[in-house]
């Protein structure tokens, strides 16, 4: 076999391919055999047919496009591997030749990973915010410990903003009473925004025994996003009450004998938070700059395939969960269709041209994943997920998923490297360091990659 490799632009090539005939020997005999268990000649058993037999009564073209389909994969893998190329999604192959006895040629035009050079990335320089704890941080951090030790009881007055309602719910669209649009004793604490819009304005002022009734838009059941009739009706009214803050209340709500200590250990609790928040904030920035450093061109293939991946994960995965639709979402976010489409491909570029920087940089710095990484990774993946541990690691291993977790940690290592060759300053202009931080090597800015890095790593894979 002989192949050459023509470039048609930076992210996608032309292999072409010559295999002399021989070589499809091997196919030929495959394409005989399955076409020998697949019919049935008088005079002959099933399996035992003579190839001339089969040249006469099903046509040698048969037995050749069945062998040149088996044979296709093969080569073109082998010519791939010859040239060393990275292809991403499936080829697209066109038989240019097929001489029976002589010779079968091919040309397959597949997008491929761009050729990157990443340049000396050591004067990276950014800035995040200062970590900061305020008394005023304090303060809140303790009153929504102190909310969540609030008790309640009832009352024989008008509801009021904050206290705790029991509730009958009737839902009707068009006159009609829903039959998913009925709920009896439910609990709700005015002013959380929890239930329906409109109900805040419904109760305030409304004792037990009475009802009122207002209109709203239904946010899931069977008729989410119409407007429906809603005639709500009081049955209890309760005053939440909160625990005093002194050393009693922290002796109940933690294991420390006194307020003071246990504001200490918020003010604790709240840098380290902070100091999280700012090794994200530094890994979010400087690979900014990264990308800034590098000219990556996209395959508009793949972008388009993540284009579209975005769009159906938000569509049918996360609005759907909520009962809401695209345009709906759109309406509550106070965007148009055309910024909506704008942000989702730019999202998809940065993924993608991350991805491929930082693969590119796990290849040049020599980086590797060993078994501990990986576990550890998994362990943060399974949680995020909500499955344990070992139902992740069986998903991840019937789906063929590893190498994509492996991948996923390569890239955190990757970014780490440039982070910790950066200079990062916060607000304050005092250096930041960032060497107790190793936890965050896979947060938010590496994971920003891996959600395009999926898509690029199953085509390439593919």
């Amino acid at each position: 076999m002989k192949s050459a490799v023509e470039t048609l632009n930076p992210t996608r090539v032309r292999l072409t391919v010559e295999v002399p005939f021989e070589e499809l020997k091997d196919s030929l005999d495959a394409a005989y055999k399955k076409i020998n268990q697949q019919v049935t000649v008088k005079g002959f058993r099933k399996g035992k047919i003579p190839a001339r037999v089969i040249d006469q009564r099903f046509g040698r073209g048969a037995v050749l496009e069945e062998a040149v389909n088996d044979a296709l994969p093969k080569f073109y893998t082998e010519a791939v591997n010859e040239a060393e190329l990275s292809p991403l999604g499936q080829p697209e192959v066109d038989i240019t030749e097929l001489k029976d006895g002589e010779t079968l040629n091919f040309t397959a035009e597949v997008d491929v990973r761009p050729a990157l050079e990443i340049p000396d990335y050591s004067g990276i320089e950014v800035e995040v915010d200062a970590v900061e704890v305020t008394d005023e941080d304090i303060e809140k951090s303790v009153e929504q410990l102190r909310e969540r030790f609030a008790s309640t009881s009832p009352v024989e007055r008008a509801a009021e903003d904050g206290d705790v309602v029991t509730i009958d719910l009737e839902a009707k669209v068009d006159g009609e009473v829903l039959e998913d649009g009925i709920a009896n004793g439910v609990s709700y604490t005015i002013g959380s925004g929890e239930l329906l819009d409109g109900i805040d304005d419904a109760v305030k002022g409304l004792s037990a025994g009475e009802e009122a009734t207002f209109t709203s838009e239904l946010k899931g059941g069977s008729a989410a996003g119409k407007e429906a009739e809603v005639t709500v009706k009081v049955t209890q009214v309760a005053a939440r009450e909160l625990p005093e803050l002194d050393d009693e209340f922290a002796q109940l709500a933690s294991e420390f004998d006194t307020l003071e200590e246990l504001k200490a250990d918020s003010r604790k609790r709240l840098a380290n938070m902070k100091q999280f928040d700012q090794a994200t904030q530094a890994q979010e920035r400087v690979l900014e700059k990264l990308l800034e450093l590098v000219e990556v061109p996209v395959p508009e293939k793949l972008l388009e395939d993540e284009i579209n991946t975005r769009k159906h994960n938000l569509e049918h995965h996360q609005l759907a969960q909520m009962g809401l639709t695209l345009d709906k979402y759109l309406e509550i976010q106070g965007k148009t269709a055309e910024e909506f489409e704008t942000e989702t491909r730019e999202a998809a570029v940065k993924g993608i041209k991350t991805q491929f920087v930082l693969d590119e940089l796990v290849k040049k710095e020599n980086l590797n994943v060993n078994q501990e990484e990986l576990t550890e990774h998994l362990m943060r993946r399974a949680a995020s997920s909500g499955m344990s541990p070992d139902q992740f690691a069986q998903a991840v291993v019937e789906g063929g998923q590893v190498p994509l977790l492996v991948g996923e940690v390569a890239r955190g290592k990757a970014l780490a490297v440039v982070v910790e060759s950066a200079t990062v300053k916060d607000t304050n202009g005092e250096v930041v360091d960032l060497d107790d931080e190793e936890e965050t090597e896979e947060a938010p800015a590496a994971a920003e990659a891996t959600e395009a890095s999926d898509s690029a790593e199953e085509k390439t894979e593919g």
